[in-house]
């Protein structure tokens, strides 16, 4: 199983950026999709960007599609992301997450891997 810590969350204005990175331990961090999660206060740990093993394909949420850039490093065993035009609804802690499943790699229920989740806040 891999390791997963996150970090970058904070405060942010309206409109701001911020990028959250996660550094990843045990075992090869290649053989594992990456994909960032969500959770607002009331409501479900939602996936809202995936990245396939070897990058070559990326998944994004509606709510998150052109403003948000998932990216992962294999090297480095590390992955991203990059957070722009902040907005008030965006608030909510973000979790990097591990998915085995070569195949499936934006299927939210193959994540099996978990962060410690990272809060992000912004405010209006």
């Amino acid at each position: 199983q891999v390791q997963l810590v996150e970090s970058g969350g904070g405060l942010v204005q309206a409109g701001g950026s911020l990028r959250l990175s996660c550094t990843a331990s045990g075992r090869t961090f290649g053989w594992y999709a990456v994909g960032w999660f969500r959770q607002a206060p009331g409501k479900e740990r939602t996936l809202i960007a995936a990245m396939s093993w070897n990058g070559g394909s990326t998944y994004y949420a509606d709510s998150v599609k052109g403003r948000f850039t998932i990216s992962r490093d294999n090297n480095m065993n590390t992955a991203a992301l990059q957070m722009n035009r902040l907005k008030p609804e965006d608030t909510a802690v973000y979790y990097c997450a591990g998915n085995p499943n070569l195949y499936a790699y934006s299927d939210s229920k193959n994540f099996n891997a978990w962060g410690q989740g990272t809060q992000v806040t912004v405010s209006s």
